[in-house]
């Protein structure tokens, strides 16, 4: 299968501090990569890497088989689903404006209204909400609008599907119905996904691979060997906020 990220001895520098060094991991297609690590380890500074939107210090990195320097050639490719945001109360938004706002681009923009309106209605089937589409975003419980937000960074369907995060404030019915759905995309589109994730059990539960990280790397390899590997216990520093680790290992494992 082809590696659509390479990441070699990666390095990441903002305001003078090193915030990545020494990340090296690859990302292949069909797959989905869990990214782990405690608070301010790195994690939404590598899809922003990613992405390139900050800049490369050390290392390399190429993504869909361009190196670091021409990101923006294929930027149009990857969707991008950035940590919890928040939408004016007030603000009478439905459900397909907010899809729509991931065909604001040049080229999108050039596209007709009747395609536009296929492509959001297509991306909202794809995340099961087609029959919220004039539903106000604000009256919907979070899990629906998680949902909505991830049918807007698929609307111009891309190969490369990166997730910041996306399980943060919903309960855990929502947060296992939200995996259960990233691995039904994987599976019928073919999406390659990197999900950044504190839910370890949910993660390591739906993930091909995990990578942890805490501005370093410390592991890089299947759900059952991270999860029961001593690189993990360094990495956190005892900062879970779940169940016990032998809890977490035996789920991993199963």
């Amino acid at each position: 299968m082809e590696r659509l990220i390479r990441a070699e001895n990666l390095g990441v520098t903002l305001g003078g501090r090193s915030v990545l060094e020494g990340i090296t991991f690859s990302a292949v297609e069909g797959e989905l990569t869990g990214i782990i690590g405690p608070n301010g380890a790195g994690k939404t500074t590598l899809l922003r890497a990613i992405l390139g939107l900050v800049r490369i210090r050390a290392g390399k990195l190429d993504v869909l088989g361009v190196p670091c320097s021409r990101l923006r050639e294929v930027r149009p490719k990857i969707g991008y689903m950035p940590q919890r945001q928040s939408f004016e109360k007030n603000f009478p938004l439905s459900a397909a404006d907010v899809v729509a706002v991931g065909l604001l681009s040049p080229s999108a923009m050039l596209r007709r209204i009747a395609d536009q309106d296929r492509s959001i209605g297509a991306a909202l089937q794809s995340v099961g909400m087609e029959e919220y589409t004039r539903r106000p975003f604000k009256d919907l419980s979070g899990g629906e609008q998680q949902r909505i937000l991830l049918a807007r960074s698929l609307v111009r369907q891309p190969v490369l599907l990166l997730l910041d995060e996306p399980n943060a404030g919903l309960d855990f019915p929502a947060q296992q119905s939200f995996v259960e759905l990233l691995q039904k995309l994987k599976q019928e589109k073919g999406l390659t996904i990197l999900l950044v994730s504190h839910d370890l059990v949910s993660v390591a539960s739906a993930a091909d691979q995990l990578v942890c990280i805490n501005r370093t790397m410390h592991i890089h390899g299947r759900p059952a060997e991270v999860m029961n590997s001593p690189y993990l216990d360094q990495a956190y520093r005892c900062q879970f906020d779940f169940l016990s680790m032998k809890e977490k290992r035996g789920a991993a494992g199963e």
